[in-house]
């Protein structure tokens, strides 16, 4: 793994959107995997800016997302997709057609997960997936204990997962615990990965990825049998972290 050090969220968004902006740049037709949570709120704002201001242009562009809750439909105000149209989509000019999140209001939510890992596949894979990470070592919504051979499939979600999302509800018991999310070998078959992490409450979770054991108890610590995975961090995330991994870390920081 790469890890850049960065002094804050402002910053590693910033930083996020320029490792983007520069694969949007390289291949007009990317195919982009993408993310929700407060994480890449920043990433997201940086990188609609540079289209509006400097033509960064998402025409050729196809989206997959992580996850969706199972039980609200694309129009529920905290459904991923509505996440994306009001924080990314709607303000870029990315194709809707070419724009995918699972559906998790589907009847038949095991063909769904197949449907969309064929989706995923017949565009030749993910090249360039952006993550956050759980508190508990999460990705996308592979709880800890996620076998590391696993597909898009329904998940059912930790108790500490539904309370750290209980934020975007009126209350914790809206929150739905099932969700449909891309699996772990479908995480690691992108190309290149770019996972972001800020803020002390991440510090724990960051350390056990880059330092602890791998192991899917720690669902993250798996991402480090990939070839090409970028952790941007800031500083408070990095608080535990050992003086040999911030001594290897590329700064940011002026």
């Amino acid at each position: 793994m790469k890890v850049l050090l960065v002094e804050g969220y402002q910053e590693m968004s910033k930083v996020a959107a320029q490792l983007f902006a520069q694969e949007v740049r390289s291949k007009a037709d990317l195919v982009l995997g993408l993310a929700t949570g407060g994480t890449p709120v920043g990433m997201y704002a940086e990188l609609i800016r540079m289209h509006q201001e400097e033509g960064l242009d998402f025409s050729q562009a196809t989206s997959f997302n992580l996850d969706e809750y199972v039980g609200l439909s694309s129009e529920h105000p905290q459904s991923y997709r509505m996440y994306m149209q009001e924080n990314f989509f709607g303000q870029v000019n990315i194709d809707p057609r070419r724009t995918h999140i699972p559906r998790g209001d589907v009847q038949d939510l095991g063909a769904e997960c197949s449907r969309y890992e064929q989706s995923i596949a017949a565009t030749g894979g993910i090249d360039i997936q952006v993550l956050g990470i759980g508190n508990n070592g999460h990705i996308g919504f592979n709880e800890p204990g996620s076998a590391p051979d696993t597909r898009t499939r329904v998940v059912q979600l930790t108790m500490s997962t539904i309370e750290a999302n209980a934020r975007y509800f009126e209350a914790v018991d809206e929150v739905p615990t099932q969700a449909i999310s891309m699996g772990i070998q479908t995480i690691l078959s992108a190309k290149k990965i770019v996972l972001l992490a800020s803020g002390v409450a991440k510090a724990e979770a960051v350390r056990n990825m880059l330092e602890g054991e791998v192991t899917p108890a720690v669902p993250a610590s798996l991402l480090r049998s990939h070839p090409d995975v970028t952790v941007v961090v800031d500083e408070q995330a990095a608080s535990q972290l050992s003086p040999a991994t911030i001594g290897g870390a590329v700064t940011t920081r002026k």
